[in-house]
């Protein structure tokens, strides 16, 4: 099942944001200069995840080991760098987040306090905490540290970022765009242009979407990052029902990062939709082991199940139910939603809920949660919710029309159940099927209008008594 994701905020719309702005402490060849006998040489692995740190770019991941390796090694010797350890902690959490592996979010704690403990005012340190809380799934603890940075220093691009991911985090849109706008007046370039097509996507402005993923791609300034922006304009490929071109886009990142994460899952997700189950099942197991997200492990099960391989399927299951799992409570519910047990789904989402975690992600879930345990009249509010914001998702329009349905309101529900099938007729192997099932048994609108639409025929007035005669 493609889960909307807006979730993987940190991951899709380029880490490299996560720590830039940061001096080049570590690369002192760099400073101009130096170098009045020739030109600099080419800068090494940590110097170049530096440099695209302070551009907001991805950095391969090579080079971001690199530079991990490089500031601890230089911090064994300098503990009272404030600013090197600020680097560190946001190296940390950018890798954690593009590897999956949230045992870099303690390490990358760790350093960032170091960093503010030796300088209260170190701003970079309170973007990385920021930062990592996004990783977490934390938005209201990334929104204080963003808002602070912002107050300390208005024009400091990189706190927008950071900002756009809390708010939405939160539910707060009206916020993450004026954050965005405020991001396109301070800095320009492919993770602006990302940011951008993320922003359209929110918004259900598809074609304004695709030309900023185009935009982000011809401005990337990494391989890495390329590969992320190609990778979003498969992403937006496939929720228009387009499969081929998805695959086209996937291809080409794979092409220049054999080993992209994002791109393996969408692959597999889009040779699904076109029938190509052997080479989605092996596309799975690719990404999986390279990104070990629970939407992937949940999409990977259901198309096992959609399969009838009932064991792969129920392995997949066992994983997403015994894994601790980080910033994955809308992901957790759908599966216990649909596959364990709908009223702790319901519970686990509410607690969400009243976290404050109210993005249209968070509403989806819970609506189908509450169908599912047979709350489908307090359903439907999270379901508008989800649906009235401006996001044209498949799933979020199945399961407004499956819910609608359910409290008996069947015009409606033929239209989400068509939409989510208009907007990606593949939309999920298990769930696609079901969405022709539902549009076939409620069948074609009846001709004759609703009571309520149709026209009023007035009462004709009584006849009235005849007038009697006058006494002369």
């Amino acid at each position: 099942m493609k889960t909307e994701n807006v979730s993987r905020t940190v991951l899709a719309c380029g880490v490299g944001a996560v720590f830039a702005a940061t001096a080049l402490l570590y690369a002192p060849d760099l400073a101009p200069g130096l170098f009045d006998d020739g030109p600099p040489p080419a800068p090494g692995p940590a110097a170049r995840a530096a440099l695209a740190a302070n551009a907001g770019a991805q950095a391969s991941l090579p080079d971001l080991a690199a530079l991990i390796g490089d500031r601890e090694k230089w911090l064994k010797d300098h503990p009272s760098d404030d600013a090197s350890w600020a680097v560190l902690g946001r190296a940390y959490t950018e890798r954690g987040a593009r590897l999956g592996d949230a045992t870099y979010y303690p390490r990358a704690e760790r350093a960032l306090r170091r960093a503010l403990s030796t300088d209260r005012g170190n701003l970079d340190a309170q973007l990385g905490l920021g930062a990592l809380a996004n990783a977490r799934g934390d938005w209201r603890t990334a929104r204080i540290w963003g808002e602070a940075v912002r107050k300390e220093d208005p024009k400091r691009w990189s706190a927008y970022p950071l900002l756009i991911d809390a708010y939405n985090g939160l539910g707060e849109y009206k916020s993450a765009q004026k954050a965005f706008a405020r991001l396109e007046e301070l800095h320009s370039g492919g993770a602006v242009s990302a940011r951008a097509a993320q922003m359209y996507r929110d918004r259900g402005w598809r074609e304004d979407a695709s030309a900023a993923a185009v935009d982000a791609v011809a401005r990337a300034e990494t391989g890495a990052e390329k590969a992320a922006a190609l990778a979003r304009l498969g992403d937006l490929a496939w929720e228009r029902g387009e499969p081929d071109e998805a695959l086209a886009q996937y291809g080409t990142a794979l092409g220049l990062v054999r080993d992209h994460g994002p791109s393996l899952a969408g692959r597999a997700r889009a040779l699904a939709a076109l029938g190509r189950t052997d080479e989605a099942i092996a596309g799975y197991a690719a990404a999986l082991a390279r990104l070990p997200l629970p939407e992937y492990v949940l999409e990977a099960g259901e198309l096992y199940e959609s399969l009838g391989l009932d064991g792969d399927a129920r392995s997949q299951y066992e994983l997403l139910g015994t894994r601790s799992w980080v910033n994955a409570e809308a992901v957790l519910g759908l599966f216990e939603a649909d596959h364990g047990d709908a009223d702790a789904a319901v519970r686990r989402l509410k607690a969400e809920w009243a976290r404050g975690h109210r993005s249209v992600r968070v509403a989806d879930a819970l609506g189908w949660a509450l169908y599912r345990a047979g709350e489908s009249k307090e359903a439907l509010e999270y379901a508008k919710r989800a649906t009235d914001e401006g996001l044209r998702s498949a799933l979020f329009s199945y399961h407004r029309g499956e819910i609608e349905r359910a409290v008996g309101e069947l015009g409606p529900a033929r239209r989400y159940l068509a939409e989510a099938l208009r907007i990606n007729p593949d939309f999920s192997p298990l769930l696609a099927p079901k969405a022709r099932e539902a549009v076939a048994e409620l069948g074609d609108p009846p001709d004759e209008l609703p009571k309520d639409l149709r026209p009023t025929t007035p009462k004709p007035s009584p006849p009235s008594s005849p007038t009697p005669p006058t006494s002369p």
